[in-house]
């Protein structure tokens, strides 16, 4: 996927890919979001959910061992 996309492109790149079985990906459309409405948030509420993302990722782990060709 393409730096430059927004939440509305990286959402159609989902459906398109059926990729709502990669977590991955959900949490860069969550991410692309959040960088959007940053703007419309006050800066606390901002970083918390920030670390939700971040929390989030790490939860998954090392979820790209054994999926290197695909994911990178």
């Amino acid at each position: 996927m393409a730096n430059d996309m927004n939440s509305d492109d990286i959402a159609r790149y989902v459906e398109q890919t059926d990729s709502l079985s990669k977590p991955w990906i959900l949490i860069q459309w969550r991410l692309q979001k959040l960088k959007e409405q940053k703007s419309e948030m006050d800066p606390e509420v901002y970083v918390q959910e920030l670390a939700r993302l971040h929390q989030s990722l790490m939860n998954l782990g090392e979820w790209w061992v054994g999926r290197e060709d695909e994911v990178f």
